[in-house]
């Protein structure tokens, strides 16, 4: 029996927080205007002042200094609502430079809280004025004027401000350039046709100083409010800023942090960059969108479309600032209410993922360092021997001919293609890697790649029209321009012809931040703004292109500078069509580099992480900010990738990674194995069950991704995300649900023999043995030796599981085992899409079965409401139902008898059933 201990759980609250609204927001003073930047009672302005200016005058005299006392104005801004008018890093900010901006100069006390800024607007810093608004089809089209120009060179005096209705849940506010045209995302987005007729939202504007209020009308919430900072709106720097209704804040990726973002003073940094994951640190992708719950349980999204090197200030007022150095402000916001429909909402804009072959579902193998492909094929064979579940094999960097692309090599590696085809006769896969660098060093005629790519001029170039040279693995290198279509049909040539001699199934492209080992090229960067601009974020390095290409660099869209953090992008998007043509069935690709819209073309990993128990938990929050993003297909490298593992994480660790969306276990060169076959043979056994266990929820697993694809659900989800009212959750990030149902809660520490888990109201049933626990929303530690994860059924839910192979083609044969998990009301329901598991566009061409499971009154229902061949080969033998509170007489089948068994754990059981997948039936128990 498994024991369970109560513990208590506190709310998660963000230090100095409350869920409740503090005066972020002003109201309306008056119609169609708002009280400037912020409103309060004359009471407390007279009462910050007068203790302000009390405490300033008494620290001065401590101090000894004859400073003058900061102007009223200045002391009454409290602390939290102070927004950083000197945002520039590695500059002693003086009041002298402070107040060459026109800004507040109020220098912190010894101790005081860090991260305050000591420069900050005051009240009646000039801003933008809306000199008009009009109505147009689609909603509001204004003019915003600057009467006095910002510190910023190239302030632009005049903006168009364009507000759409899309959706009753979606808003557009859009503000560029009215005079002139400006770079914007070449990202498709859907274009909106006519006004919403009964929008969630309402809109107001302040005309001066300007600023948008944008509240919920069902409650009142005001979701953004842009009054509380100017707007700037210059050439190369852009800024605004808005309150936010609570401090409970996710996205804003890629970072390694929690899930729930602190707002003490943070500034998360998007500027796409190959570096291990690190906290503070702007890492691999950049994703200008945020989510946020609201006080009550609503949720909504914010979603920047710009592709420019940003920052993004937190602050614990709970305020935000948006500061991007080019392109425009393009703003989605989405309504929800609740946080799921946020996010199927923003996927309407930026597009669903794609559907993945099933065999991308499997377990993945992999590490840097195998030396042969006859060591790689040892692996293989000693996974098979001891019958450990594995769909693909991977290669790293060693396969290749001197680390060039489209080659591989031909002493250590000669055997490579008979690898592959073993691989196949096994109903398994290959996958290797390949890095955007192309090397330049080679002799004419003897590197076609290289040759192809310079004859045609489809890699970056510099600002004298010559080829970018950088330092990648293979020396020095040329970068394809993917933002040139031409450079697509380049790609697809090389891989058809690579694909001609290793015929791969799956291409992992990594390096494509881009990548370089040197600052810039190899002759270093031109001076100018775009290499060092007026302002540069708080990006690694201090420079935009510290380990990449030079930001003035041509590509065929734009500079460099604009498209930088598209780089991974267009290269996934180069890829899916060429596999696409190569192949004729859907590919796998996993990128390393990230922007919205991604996970229509690839999945992500997680980048270079460390064999720690610390990296295994920052994992989690991290494949859930994926969830987030649209990128449903995301792991982090199992065990981890640099450093030596441990038996004991590595076991957890494959526990854990056996319900990432994505599992690969992967490893660095000059390190101990870490694949299941290197341990003893009890880890190696409880690696190998709970891999098992993944292999049968795959039919669950492939359905939850058929959502994914279809309507934007996420596949691995934050807890919050099915209890928004449940505030205990919004912090939870050591614990995670498969859809709406499995919950997965791991251990995370060593020595431990017992874990902590919240279980949010309701029943929650033991995967393994149906036992149940009843939860009025409390943390419980439950039994954890080192074989055993601890996996929990929601109520209301049935899963479709399947006895399990060793391969994902081996066990999509194998007949199904349905798990029932009743509600306290009796009743439940699930789904499951099945198809071939590779065909392209199986859903759009109607080439699937889909059925729905029912249960109320007793009587399970399959209802299949759509059918295919492939249901004919597949039957279901068993179903298991939990929480059948009484034992029952007799189970009728169709109407005909049919022998159960029960448990005293209230599990009923009935086996044998041989129903094919494509007739319905009704089984009812008395």
């Amino acid at each position: 029996m498994k024991s369970y201990q109560k513990m208590r759980t506190a709310a998660a609250q963000p230090s100095g927080c409350r869920l409740e609204e503090e005066g972020a927001a002003p109201r309306a003073a008056g119609r169609g205007k708002l009280a400037p930047w912020w409103v309060g009672s004359r009471l407390l302005v007279a009462a910050v002042l007068l203790s302000g200016v009390t405490v300033w005058v008494l620290r001065q005299v401590s101090r000894g200094w004859h400073l003058p006392a900061p102007p009223p104005k200045c002391l009454a801004v409290p602390q939290s609502h102070r927004f950083d008018c000197y945002p520039e890093r590695r500059v002693v900010v003086t009041q002298e430079l402070c107040e060459s901006r026109g800004c507040c100069f109020v220098q912190g006390p010894a101790g005081s809280e860090r991260g305050v800024p000591w420069c900050f607007y005051p009240r009646d810093f000039p801003s933008y004025a809306l000199q008009s608004l009009n109505q147009t089809a689609l909603g509001m089209a204004g003019l915003l004027v600057r009467a006095e120009k910002a510190y910023y060179p190239r302030d632009v005096e005049a903006l168009r401000l364009d507000v759409h209705f899309e959706t009753d849940t979606r808003l557009h506010v859009k503000i560029t350039d009215a005079a002139n045209p400006r770079y914007e995302v070449p990202l498709e987005v859907p274009p909106a046709m006519k006004r919403a007729e009964n929008p969630i939202y309402s809109v107001e504007f302040s005309r001066e100083p300007f600023g948008v209020l944008l509240r919920r009308r069902a409650t009142g919430t005001v979701l953004l409010n842009t009054t509380v900072a100017p707007l700037i709106f210059a050439d190369q720097f852009l800024q605004i800023s808005t309150a936010l209704p609570s401090p409970f804040l996710y996205g804003l990726g890629e970072h390694r942090t929690n899930l729930l973002h602190s707002l003490d003073w943070i500034t998360l940094t998007l500027w796409a960059r190959d570096v291990p994951p690190t906290e503070s640190f702007n890492l691999y992708g950049a994703h200008p969108f945020y989510l946020v719950m609201e006080q009550g349980g609503d949720a909504h999204g914010v979603f920047l479309l710009n592709s420019n090197a940003m920052e993004v200030a937190l602050q614990p007022a709970p305020a935000l600032t948006w500061r991007t150095i080019g392109g425009i402000l393009d703003f989605y916001i989405f309504l929800g209410p609740d946080p799921n429909m946020v996010i199927q909402q923003y996927q309407q804009v930026i597009g669903f993922p794609a559907m993945p072959p099933l065999w991308a579902l499997g377990f993945h193998l992999c590490r840097w360092g195998y030396g042969s492909s006859n060591e790689t094929w040892q692996t293989v064979k000693a996974m098979r021997n001891y019958q450990i579940p594995q769909d693909a094999q991977w290669n790293d960097i060693d396969y290749m001919d001197g680390y060039r692309d489209f080659t591989f090599d031909p002493d250590k590696f000669a055997s490579l293609p008979s690898l592959v085809e073993d691989l196949h006769k096994h109903g398994q896969r290959y996958v290797m890697i390949l890095d955007p660098g192309i090397s330049s060093t080679n002799p004419h005629g003897s590197y076609w790649p290289f040759d192809e790519g310079l004859r045609q001029g489809l890699f970056i170039n510099t600002t004298q029209g010559q080829p970018l040279i950088g330092q990648v693995w293979p020396g020095f290198t040329a970068f394809p321009d993917f933002s040139n279509q031409d450079t697509h049909q380049w790609w697809l040539e090389n891989l058809r012809l690579f694909h001609a001699q290793v015929p791969f199934d799956g291409l992992w492209i990594d390096m494509n931040e881009p990548s370089n080992f040197m600052d810039g090229s190899e002759e270093g960067c031109p001076p100018g703004d775009l290499d060092s601009p007026p302002y540069t974020p708080a990006v690694l390095g201090d420079s935009l292109y510290a380990k990449t290409v030079c930001a003035s660099a041509k590509q065929s869209a734009s500079v460099h500078y604009n498209l930088h953090n598209l780089y991974g992008l267009m290269e996934a998007k180069a890829t899916a069509s060429a596999l696409i043509q190569i192949r004729g069935k859907r590919p796998l690709i996993i990128s390393r580099s990230t922007f919205p819209s991604q996970g229509r073309y690839s999945g992500h990993w997680l980048g270079d992480n460390q064999s720690q128990w610390k990296d295994m938990y920052y994992s989690i929050p991290g494949l859930l900010s994926f969830s987030l993003f649209g990128i449903p297909l995301v792991g982090a490298d199992i065990c981890g990738f640099s450093g030596s593992t441990s038996e004991e994480l590595c076991t957890r660790w494959m526990q854990l990674g056996a319900f990432y969306p994505f599992a690969r276990n992967h490893n660095t060169q000059n390190e101990k194995a870490q694949d299941p076959t290197a341990f003893s043979p009890a880890a190696r056994t409880a690696m190998k069950d709970v891999l098992l266990t993944r292999y049968s929820l795959l039919p669950f697993l492939y359905t939850l991704f058929h959502r994914a694809h279809l309507q934007g659900d996420t596949v691995a989800r934050p807890l919050f995300f099915e209890f928004p009212q449940d505030v205990a959750t919004y912090g939870m990030d050591r614990q995670f649900l498969w859809g709406r149902s499995l919950l997965v809660t791991p251990v995370l520490e060593p020595g431990a023999d017992a874990v902590l888990g919240y279980f949010p109201r309701g029943v929650w049933y033991d995967f393994y043995r149906g036992s149940a626990v009843n939860s009025s929303g409390e943390t419980l530690k439950m039994s954890a030796p080192l074989e055993h994860l601890n996996l929990h059924v929601r109520e209301g839910s049935i899963l479709p599981t399947q006895k399990p192979g060793i391969t994902s083609e081996a066990s999509r044969g194998n007949p199904l085992r349905l798990i029932v998990a009743l509600s306290q009301s009796g009743t439940a329901w699930g789904d499951l899409f099945w198809d071939d598991g590779e065909s392209l566009d199986t859903f759009e061409r109607g080439s699937y079965s889909y059925l729905v499971f029912n249960v109320t009154q007793n009587v399970f229902s399959s209802t299949v409401l759509h059918a295919s061949a492939e249901a004919t080969y597949v039957i279901i033998d068993t179903l298991s139902i939990f929480g059948v509170r009484e034992p029952p007489s007799k189970v009728l089948l169709n109407g005909q008898e049919k022998p159960f068994s029960y448990l005293d754990s209230q599990v009923l059981t009935v086996s044998g059933l041989g129903l094919g997948l494509s007739q319905g039936f009704s089984l009812r128990w008395l």
